[in-house]
């Protein structure tokens, strides 16, 4: 019988706090099976049931006389991205290479684990009969399927404990037999086991397969760090989590299920995990036990997230698509973003603890990325909050989100406070501020009918009005991060006292303002200096490079014998957005007064100085659509209006982005709502009659590959972030119908460290 899923008040705010424990890792787990289950219901439904149902009878005898054999499987790696795919894009329906027939692979673990006798034709691709869990059988040649047949003892059948070494597993084709070892985890003669890890630290205990032969995952030979590596690391990952971080490793005993091993980047860490694989962590070879812990506690956040969606919206389509994410090189939709800030609250625990238990350079080196990940958190938090359409549960989402950020924000750090912790604030700053901007001149491009309005506007000396909308472009294929040049000047910023000063930094920008690195070092001195139009040069950096190159481009010469005109006065220029009343000095950078009130003969103004630009930009900036959605109906009435104030900072209070205000408490949320949404259950058996969910329909964000690790800068920790369906309606106790859920896109979570 088909059951309701609740998702408790108690457990949405503590998942939304960062962590949940133990009992709601439990029911994302119960709320994923029933999910999978729904998803089998659909594959056997569809075009591709016939391949689909000899290895569903299968699993449903497995489950029968060994429930827990078949959960195993249908929990497992493997289980979530094969429905995934079969539903999503199965390649030929009714031709041999059908995705539904790598179910059978998957029923051959659950017959093993339960001593079931079976026989099933599972697909063999290059060669190759991958068995998920088990291990691959290779050199098989041209064959296209095996026929694997399990024989088990007698007795044995469904008797915990006995299934282990106790079935002899046959493969079968045209070329001959292949017997496996008795003790799969065993390596034989053209068979590579799937070996477990497993680490034991004050009685919890982490049982993790180190997944090289799923189908539907990545598959890496494991020689350059085999699983005695592995299993090392491992250990010492799970002791240094059990002792620091208690609460997250009881999440980790109870949700985790595999480690998938990627090849390694250039430098650094890449790690990922599926939105479909829930508790499997994607991972090239971490290299010490710092970097593995950080990495499961990283991934386990976005299993969390996507299992929560499942359940309940937190956001809905009509907002940007495209958004800006510091930790990540390429534009992110709504989804990666929020799951990026998931994430990295695993992140800010982890350092937040190590900043505070060690000592010398390595605690300088955590108190550093401490900071920068509190600073990736609190951005990401202002960008969800303005462009992404939260819904009521997703503003309540994101608000004791942030509250764990300013709580931990307020128990400070290692670093301290006064000017070592000031000096830390203010390099993160900077670099945070130029890595935007680089992104920005990457990425985002200003409309050119809207720039050349600006242009003429300024030439008049009029207002600029509401800035024009922007549009960041999609990133396809592979993603690089910003280039060396970036991330040694980066670099350099962790022992900077001060940034260069912006007149020197605006200099360099005018003599070669297609540079990036220039207006990198502009908005972050901009800033520093607290100069007007600091925001401007870091939100809107393409729009003041457009325009400084569309005006030195249409700069006539200077008639000869006219003496070319004097620097603007920065106060004159400070003032006069703020007030029309005062104007520029005629003869300075800026705009006149009045074109007509310029002498006959008299040389134009010489192309503006970008920290003028900025800041006439910026005097009506705060009264423009941020939405990007274009200048107001009435522009002479939008120019004329009092300037509005900005949105308050999800994580920081009211106040201006990057400033650093201190925290204050956000507005309280208003009461729950007390609707609970039934959400199916699993079935008693992966035969019975399931409800089926609705066809998700195309998904543009699905199969979104890794991107390609880029250089880390001081304190890059690995990243993720990726495209979340919704599910459901706003209200709690929290939950949605699964067949509601299947409305919204059905991606996979993927990224880079």
């Amino acid at each position: 019988m088909i059951g309701p899923y609740v998702l408790p008040d108690d457990v949405f705010d503590a998942l939304a706090a960062g962590a949940g424990g133990r009992p709601a890792v439990l029911l994302l787990l119960r709320a994923r099976r029933s999910r999978n289950l729904l998803l089998l219901r659909r594959a056997l439904d569809g075009p591709c049931g016939r391949a689909v149902e000899p290895a569903a009878d299968l699993l449903a005898g497995v489950e029968r006389v060994a429930p827990g054999a078949a959960r195993s499987v249908i929990d497992g790696p493997a289980f979530g991205t094969w429905a995934a795919r079969t539903l999503r894009d199965c390649p030929a329906h009714h031709g041999g290479g059908c995705a539904g027939r790598d179910l059978a692979a998957l029923a051959v673990l659950a017959a093993v684990r339960a001593a079931r006798p079976a026989r099933v034709t599972v697909p063999v691709r290059e060669g190759r009969l991958r068995l998920p869990g088990l291990g691959t059988v290779t050199g098989l040649g041209e064959t296209p399927e095996a026929l694997v047949v399990v024989e088990a003892p007698a007795g044995a059948e469904g008797v915990p404990g006995t299934s282990a070494g106790s079935c002899r597993v046959r493969v079968l084709t045209a070329a001959g037999e292949r017997v496996l070892p008795r003790d799969p985890s065993r390596p034989g003669h053209g068979w590579q086991p799937v070996a477990v890890l497993d680490a034991r630290h004050r009685g919890l205990t982490l049982r993790l397969p180190l997944e090289t032969a799923a189908p539907e995952l990545p598959a890496l030979e494991t020689a350059s760090a085999g699983p005695a590596a592995w299993q090392d690391l491992l250990r010492q990952a799970w002791e240094l989590l059990v002792d620091n971080h208690p609460r997250r490793a009881e999440e980790l005993a109870t949700g985790l299920n595999g480690i998938v091993p990627l090849p390694a980047p250039a430098r650094g860490v890449a790690s990922a995990t599926s939105r479909h694989a829930f508790g499997t962590v994607l991972t090239s070879w971490p290299a010490d036990p710092e970097r593995l812990a950080l990495t499961l506690l990283h991934e386990f956040q976005h299993s969390k997230l996507s299992a929560l969606t499942d359940l309940v919206t937190l956001y809905e389509p009509g907002g940007r698509p495209r958004l800006y994410a510091p930790w990540r090189p390429d534009p992110r939709p709504p989804g990666g973003l929020l799951q990026g800030i998931y994430a990295h609250l695993g992140d800010l625990a982890f350092w937040q603890e190590r900043s505070g238990s060690r000592h010398g350079p390595a605690q300088a080196d955590a108190a550093w990325r401490l900071a920068r990940t509190r600073a990736h958190v609190e951005r990401g938090l202002t960008e969800a909050a303005s462009h992404v359409r939260l819904t009521a549960l997703g503003t309540r989402f994101l608000e004791r989100l942030a509250r764990t950020v300013r709580d931990g924000n307020r128990g400070g750090t290692a670093a301290g406070g006064g000017s070592g912790g000031e000096r830390l604030a203010r390099a993160v700053a900077r670099v945070q501020a130029g890595d935007e901007a680089v992104w920005r001149l990457r990425w985002a491009a200003a409309d050119d009918a809207a720039t050349e309005r600006l242009a003429a506007l300024w030439r008049a000396g009029r207002p600029a009005g509401p800035l024009p909308a922007e549009d960041v472009r999609a990133a396809t294929g592979a993603v690089a991060g910003p280039g060396p040049e970036f991330g040694r000047w980066a670099a350099r910023q962790r022992g900077a006292e001060r940034a260069r000063p912006a007149r020197e930094a605006a200099d360099a920008v005018l003599a070669a303002p297609d540079r990036a690195q220039g207006w990198a070092e502009l908005a972050s001195a901009a800033a520093e200096e607290d100069r007007p139009g600091a925001d401007v040069l870091r939100t809107r950096t393409e729009l003041v490079r457009d325009l400084c190159v569309r005006l030195t481009a249409r700069q006539p010469a200077t008639p000869p014998g006219t003496t070319p005109p004097g620097p603007p006065d920065p106060l004159t220029l400070a003032a006069w957005p703020a007030d029309p009343a005062v104007g520029p000095d005629p003869s300075g950078g800026g705009p006149a007064a009045d074109d007509a009130a310029m002498p006959p003969g008299t040389a134009p103004p010489r192309p503006p100085d970008p920290l003028a630009l900025a800041a006439w930009l910026a005097g009506t900036a705060v009264g423009t659509d941020r939405s990007g959605a274009g200048p107001a109906a009435d522009e002479e009435e939008a120019v004329q209006g009092a300037p509005q104030a900005r949105g308050a900072h999800p994580a920081r209070g009211p106040g201006r982005v990057g400033r650093g205000e201190p925290p204050e408490a956000g507005p309280a949320p208003g009461p729950p709502s007390g609707d609970g949404l039934a959400v199916p259950a699993e079935s008693g058996s992966a035969q019975a009659p399931m409800e089926p969910a609705r066809s998700p329909g195309p998904d543009p964000a699905a199969d979104e590959g890794p991107v390609a690790p880029a250089p880390p800068g001081p304190g890059e920790g690995p990243t993720a972030g990726a495209e979340l369906g919704g599910g459901g309606g706003p209200g709690q106790k929290t939950g949605v119908s699964m067949s509601q859920n299947a409305r919204s896109p059905l991606a996979k979570t993927s990224a880079t460290g």
